[in-house]
């Protein structure tokens, strides 16, 4: 990353919609015993656990940086849904909803416990928001991510019919010089 300031990290965000239901049939379900629920209502203690455990490869740090106090409004609105995946009875992963604009509807965060990744319960999981939001009748479902997420990411919301329509670089605090992370933050185990 040559020419950028020391204590800064370039991210390349993508942002992705889909205009329309997907016609294609669900992926396989995971090979283990599944629930996915709507966490009604999500604690902050166990968004922050989902968050967190999830996030810490990608540095994801935006609500990290919120008080609690600021996170639990959020998770209160109306419009604003978090459903938990369980596989073998232990949580697997999450996606977060934002339908306060009912006809654009944002997948805010979808991700992976580390341990569930590579075992098919991505596409479940996408395809289970995709669904979800679809059930609601909106506009158009968008989501971004960035080149510091999953390698993965783009390639997934692509497969699963999401069309690029923006793409922004965007300096930002390295934000394992804040204190929200450890340095080993961010990089995946060899």
């Amino acid at each position: 990353m040559s020419g950028i300031a020391t204590g800064k990290l370039e991210t390349v965000v993508t942002y992705l919609e889909m205009t329309a239901a997907p016609k294609a049939p669900p992926p396989p379900l995971p090979l283990c015993r599944i629930a996915l629920m709507r966490a009604e209502p999500i604690t902050v203690s166990f968004y922050r656990y989902l968050y967190d455990t999830i996030g810490e490869r990608y540095l994801w740090w935006e609500r990290r940086a919120w008080s609690n106090e600021k996170l639990n409004r959020h998770l209160a609105e109306d419009g604003v849904d978090v459903f938990v995946l369980y596989g073998g009875g232990v949580p697997a992963g999450y996606f977060e909803l934002d339908a306060r604009d009912a006809k654009n509807i944002e997948l805010a965060y979808f991700g992976l416990i580390p341990d569930f990744v590579g075992r098919g319960f991505g596409r479940y999981l996408l395809r289970a928001a995709i669904d979800e939001a679809w059930l609601r009748n909106p506009a158009r479902l968008w989501v971004h991510t960035c080149n510091l997420d999953h390698p993965a990411a783009l390639a997934l919301y692509q497969q699963q019919g999401f069309t690029a329509y923006d793409q922004k670089r965007k300096i930002i605090d390295d934000p394992r010089l804040t204190g929200l992370f450890s340095k080993q933050s961010g990089q995946s185990p060899a």
